[in-house]
């Protein structure tokens, strides 16, 4: 699919009579009279703004994949990119037409390469409008993108020629060096958001990451993926196969993408519904929103009928929490009253509890299954727990991995199993690992096909036993492919890592020296005062880039600042609605802890920091607040888990953050002073500016 409808220089655009035709041409969708009339109409505006330039570029529905749309015009002019968002028979300039010309240029200013050294002047045109932006202003950013500027029809040759009058070169660019524009390389890091919401909508990774290498290797291991099912169907078998990558690399992206493509060949009459699976509720829940109102909003620009009810529905058939599934199986156990039922070491299925499929026996509806994050399933110590806890099912005699398998297993057909891994990770309590996945398919189920990455005999896997434990299984087969070797996030947020790894073990010296390679394009400032905060975040955030404060659930004296973690926010609205909605991130009334905002991110945020987690020069001090005073926490563990939370809430900022270290009142026992201090100064003794 192209990245536009219509592209040509200015000279050629003037000429031509058949620019409608090839916008009609150009789009994936039937055209209606009212979008006819609307290209029309820019065609007719634009011709006469550009009448007295002989060189530039006119380019009309450039895609911007990162935020699944297009820009009605982009304009090339003598260094300057016009980013211009029509609204024809408008006479308003509503905020969220505002924020997406805005988007679309902060968009192309950071990830289109031709991009970066030139001014970029987002207008938006309501056609009909009476009042129009008197002054003109770049960004306080100084990163050479205008703020917003609007306009109606009339007056937008007057603003581009003053805007070309401020931004005079002594070298114009040619024809052929704005043709190249076009051309130049895109490279994005989306939010897991915006990369499920462009993969249902477009069924394609390629174009919405960071370079064309990662995207290629995206797509080759998804093809791998593909192929392996295809494969595995035709063949009448079962099939498990390991992906892994380095941090970052998009394992969660491919499993999505997968999911995805599956789903649409079952909608098309094919036997292949595949299912994503996270045990990452949050997550779950703000994609599966997320995706369906897309839906619903392409339905309802198509002029088609979709309720956002049936939009989740469909969603969440092919994206869902992983004990959620896990429960369903459960629920048609066979058992005697007082222990469930086996049969050659196998758990039966209850023929009473469920509706008899295909005349034979029971079947899930899946035929793939996708588990993200395969190592931390549970082990069969803590899932027994936890079932004799919550189900009242005693001694259950499998591991997570182990009757997962066995719920694909039950298929009379054929099945696969993806199991995205990520390695170098702290197991936590009750988690397997990924030796539970192997001794599975060594003991129950060894007539499974074993395709693996031949990454995951190294060290970082099941401490490198993964090839020692496979050693005597003659169904293991090795995919290069099955490897994701690039990671797709950015310099900033790469640094960021390193940034917060020093500040966890105490190395200030490192983490200023990392921080100064970045405070240019990411800022870290540091406050005592939430309202400061506040308004650090709402100065910064441009467009709909969005923000919120975020805090430890040990938080426990953040009270006196209108901060309960005992109160969970509506993880759903608070990652997607808009200001508002009191319930958003963006109003900056309520928090999410790092299990809300764990897997997900906002472009700025506001950690606020307790007495939980407090300074001193031997170490980190670890407290939890019991009753009515802070209690230490000895547990090594439990000590790793605190540190682990900051670790995710320093990391969630994908443009910047605000460090609120909030000073303490010394007429409060819980919040006195020096509980705070000394960490309001080892955090700027790393350089980070206070405000």
């Amino acid at each position: 699919m192209a990245r536009y409808y219509y592209a040509s220089t200015i000279k050629e655009f003037l000429q031509s009579n058949t620019v409608l035709q090839v916008l009609c041409q150009g789009s994936e969708f039937d055209i209606n009279l009212a979008q006819r009339d609307a290209w029309q109409k820019e065609i007719a505006i634009l011709k006469d703004l550009l009448q007295s330039y002989e060189h530039g570029q006119v380019i009309m529905e450039y895609d911007i994949p990162r935020l699944g749309k297009r820009a009605d015009v982009i304009i090339l002019l003598n260094r300057v990119v016009f980013v211009l968002e029509f609204k024809v028979g408008s006479g308003e300039f509503l905020r969220h037409d505002i924020e997406q010309v805005c988007d679309y240029a902060l968009d192309l200013k950071n990830f289109q390469e031709a991009s970066h050294d030139r001014m970029i002047v987002p207008i938006l045109v309501a056609t009909e409008a009476k009042s129009i932006s008197i002054k003109w202003q770049k960004s306080v950013y100084d990163d050479d993108v205008y703020e917003p500027l609007c306009t109606n029809s009339t007056l937008l040759q007057d603003l581009v020629k003053n805007i070309l009058a401020d931004n005079k070169h002594d070298i114009e660019l040619t024809d052929l060096d704005d043709s190249q524009w076009i051309c130049s390389r895109y490279s994005p890091t989306p939010t897991i958001i915006q990369a499920a919401s462009y993969m249902y909508t477009h069924h394609s990774v390629e174009d919405i990451t960071k370079t064309e290498a990662t995207g290629e290797m995206l797509k080759n291991t998804t093809d791998s993926i593909i192929e392996i099912i295809k494969k595995t169907r035709e063949r009448g078998e079962k099939a498990i196969c390991f992906v892994t990558g380095v941090p970052g690399a998009g394992k969660t992206l491919v499993g999505l993408n997968v999911a995805i493509q599956q789903f649409e060949k079952s909608g098309n009459g094919d036997n292949e519904m595949a299912v994503y699976l996270s045990g990452n509720g949050p997550l779950v829940d703000v994609l599966t929103e997320s995706l369906a109102r897309d839906k619903k909003r392409q339905a309802d620009e198509k002029g088609e009928k979709c309720n956002i009810t049936d939009a989740r529905r469909r969603v969440k058939s092919f994206i869902q929490i992983i004990h959620h599934y896990r429960n369903d199986y459960i629920a048609v156990l066979k058992d005697d009253g007082s222990k469930l039922a086996l049969e050659d070491g196998k758990l039966q299925v209850d023929e009473t509890k469920y509706k008899k499929l295909n005349g034979e026996k029971f079947e899930g509806v899946e035929s793939v299954a996708i588990f993200d994050e395969a190592q931390r399933a549970w082990t069969k110590e803590q899932l027994a727990s936890w079932l004799s806890r919550k189900k009242g099912i005693p001694n259950f005699p499998y591991s997570e991995p182990e009757f997962l398998i066995w719920s694909l297993d039950l298929r009379h057909d054929w099945a696969v199993i993806v199991c995205l891994v990520g390695g170098g990770q702290e197991i936590n309590t009750g988690e397997a690992g990924i030796s539970e996945w192997i001794n599975a398919l060594n003991g129950k189920f060894r007539d499974w096909k074993i395709y693996m990455s031949p990454n995951l005999t190294d060290r970082e896997y099941d401490e490198g036993k993964v090839a020692e434990r496979l050693r005597d299984n003659p169904n293991v087969c090795f995919d290069n492919s099955l490897h994701l070797a690039v990671s797709m996030r950015s310099f900033r947020a790469e640094s960021l890592s390193k940034i917060v790894h020093d500040i966890l073990e105490l190395d200030a010296a490192d983490a200023r020296a990392e921080y100064d390679q970045i405070r240019e394009r990411y800022p870290i400032v540091l406050t005592r005062s939430l309202d400061k905060a506040k308004a650090w975040l709402k100065e910064r955030a441009r467009g709909s880039e969005r923000y919120g404060i975020v805090c430890s659930s040990q938080a426990y004296r953040l009270k006196p600042l209108a901060i309960d973690v005992r109160v969970n926010p509506d993880h759903v609205h608070w990652f997607l609605d808009d200001e508002n909605d009191v319930r958003s991130s963006l109003f900056l009334e309520e928090a999410c802890t790092e299990f809300q905002v764990q897997g997900l991110e906002l472009d700025w945020t506001c950690v606020v920091w307790d007495g939980d987690f407090r300074y001193t020069p031997s170490g980190w001090v670890h407290k939890e607040f019991l009753s009515s005073k802070w209690t230490n926490i000895n547990k090594p563990e439990r000590q790793l888990y605190q540190t682990n939370a900051y670790r995710v809430l320093l990391t969630r900022a994908r443009q910047g953050m605000v460090l609120c270290v909030p000073e303490g009142n010394p007429d409060d026992a819980t919040r006195l002073p020096e509980f705070y201090d000394s960490t309001f100064e080892f955090l700027k003794s790393i350089g980070f500016e206070v405000i």
